[in-house]
């Protein structure tokens, strides 16, 4: 086994998958994509030379943030007053998600692991929605099923 693929970090920045975002369109309208390299999820987007972070976010935002800056784009996305669905590595050890997350509306560990665009495999990490602010029920629904949302969902325990 080539384990140097599961512990190498190439980039922090993970394309989201085309097939993802082409079934969140049926529920999502973006207003903004706050941290993309080109026009991904909607045409509005601020990428590196615009930065994100620097701006006011609003509307319905989508977020799959560089990994290397995780503190500072979910306490962004926390304290930005946007709705906000963020696609990020699960992490739960981290500092950032302890800070963060407990204050999300809405967490669907995501079955399985993704393939991020371009990538020949299948991400060495769980990844997980995280949302900050409101979103309708169509919307919420639309994320839980694509994992486990602890907030809804039983827990199963098939041994």
């Amino acid at each position: 086994m080539q384990t140097q693929l599961f512990f190498s970090q190439k980039t922090d920045k993970h394309n989201t998958p085309d097939w993802l975002i082409r079934e969140l369109a049926l529920f999502f309208d973006w207003n903004l994509d706050v941290c993309a390299s080109s026009p991904n999820v909607c045409g509005n987007y601020f990428d590196e030379s615009s930065d994100g972070l620097n701006q006011e976010w609003r509307g319905l935002c989508w977020m799959n943030p560089p990994y290397s800056e995780m503190m500072e784009w979910m306490t962004k996305a926390m304290s930005s007053g946007a709705n906000v669905v963020c696609l990020v590595p699960c992490r739960t050890e981290t500092r950032w998600w302890h800070k963060t997350v407990p204050h999300a509306s809405q967490v669907v560990f995501i079955r399985g692991r993704l393939k991020f665009g371009g990538a020949p495999h299948n991400a060495p990490f769980p990844s997980a929605f995280v949302v900050f602010g409101e979103l309708d029920e169509r919307q919420r629904d639309a994320l839980n099923v694509y994992g486990w949302n602890p907030a809804v969902n039983d827990i199963v325990v098939d041994l």
